[in-house]
C-alpha cells in the first residue's frame, strides 16, 4: 500500500504510549493500534485532527505517500 502510517515514530518522538494517545484522543485501543500497523482502511479527519492535537505534530507527519512500480 502506498500510504504509510507514521503514527508509531511520532509517538516514539513524544515518548507518548499508545494507552496516553488512546485516553488523550479518545479511541478504543484496538482502533488505534489498527490504525498504528497500517491495517485501517481510512481514518476520519476528526480523529487525525485529534491525533495531530495530542502529539502536536501535522498531517504529513503521520501519513506518508510513496510511489511504488
Amino acid at each position: 500500500m502506498p500510504i504509510i502510517v507514521n503514527l508509531d515514530v511520532m509517538m516514539a518522538r513524544r515518548k507518548m504510549s499508545l494507552n496516553e494517545l488512546s485516553e488523550k484522543v479518545d479511541i478504543t485501543l484496538s482502533n488505534l493500534s489498527i490504525l498504528k500497523t497500517g491495517k485501517a482502511k481510512a481514518v476520519r479527519f476528526s480523529t487525525l485532527e485529534a491525533i495531530c492535537k495530542a502529539l502536536d505534530c501535522q498531517p504529513a507527519d503521520i501519513l506518508e505517500y510513496r510511489h511504488t512500480i
